[in-house]
């Protein structure tokens, strides 16, 4: 397996724009590779954006923010109220919130995929390659009801503490979502093995994602 290693501009900390449609998308997405960012770049800055945080989903996804990155990390948090499942119909008011975030000029960006099957996710996805067109993207999966995960072609091996700690965090974080079926530790274990069985991972779990442009 290839490694590769994030240098960007050695004169400022590196710039990581994380990318959600709803409270914990970025937090089951990414939240392993993004304790792993920290350990392994411990200068890096975050700018967190939800655009779905209605009710007690905002408060959730405050928390989730810092405790995946950390309060003093958070350079940004842009929490906002699009209503689940309609992103599409507002498209034109969520492209001006990405034409502000230019402003941001991110080393890493992590957003949805575009295969994912809820229409809200793919706009997020359209909006990001829209929006940064000369950007390191990768696109994370989130695992549901309609069974769209792919094949991957980057892997973030995760040590043990590191994935233990992400289902610790998102367990604290969305409690909103413990009564739904698929929202338990199996479920984010089985797919963290399973990545991690694709990549080798001495652990046995990595997260995964899709990069359609990367220049070694």
């Amino acid at each position: 397996m290839i490694s590769l290693q994030l240098s960007g501009d050695k004169n400022r900390p590196l710039r990581i724009l994380c990318l959600g449609s709803h409270s914990d998308d970025i937090e089951i997405g990414c939240g392993g590779t993004i304790l792993r960012l920290i350990e392994d770049y411990p200068g890096c800055v975050f700018h967190w954006v939800v655009f779905s945080t209605i009710g007690v989903r905002k408060a959730e996804a405050q928390r989730g923010a810092e405790l995946f990155a950390g309060p003093k990390r958070l350079q940004q948090t842009l929490l906002k109220d699009f209503r689940d499942g309609f992103m599409p119909y507002d498209g034109a008011e969520i492209k001006k919130i990405f034409e502000e975030l230019k402003t941001v000029e991110p080393d890493l960006i992590f957003t949805h995929t575009r295969k994912d099957a809820h229409q809200d996710h793919r706009l997020i996805n359209e909006l990001t390659w829209n929006t940064f067109r000369d950007h390191f993207i990768l696109e994370y999966e989130i695992p549901k009801y309609d069974g769209d995960l792919g094949q991957p072609s980057v892997f973030v091996p995760i040590e043990s503490a590191g994935y233990k700690k992400k289902i610790e965090n998102l367990m604290d974080a969305f409690q909103s979502q413990r009564s739904k079926r698929w929202f338990e530790d199996s479920t984010f274990l089985a797919l963290m093995r399973l990545r991690g069985m694709e990549c080798s991972s001495p652990s046995g779990y990595a997260e995964a994602f899709y990069s359609r442009k990367l220049v070694l």
